[in-house]
């Protein structure tokens, strides 16, 4: 996974899809840069992590 830092990545959870640069994966929370600003999502609600497509 630490091989998408940096990259704009698709963070899915069961209720929602979250799309931004992958700026840090820690051990509790994903931190995402996007449009709208910083996200911080709970590790353990997220079901996958996916390299955007160009």
């Amino acid at each position: 996974m630490n091989n998408l830092v940096g990259k704009i990545v698709d963070v899915k959870t069961a209720d929602i899809t979250y799309t931004g640069k992958l700026i840090e994966l820690g051990k509790k929370e994903v931190h995402l840069e996007s449009e709208s600003g910083w996200i911080t999502i709970p590790v353990d609600i997220i079901t996958s992590i996916e390299e955007r497509d160009s």
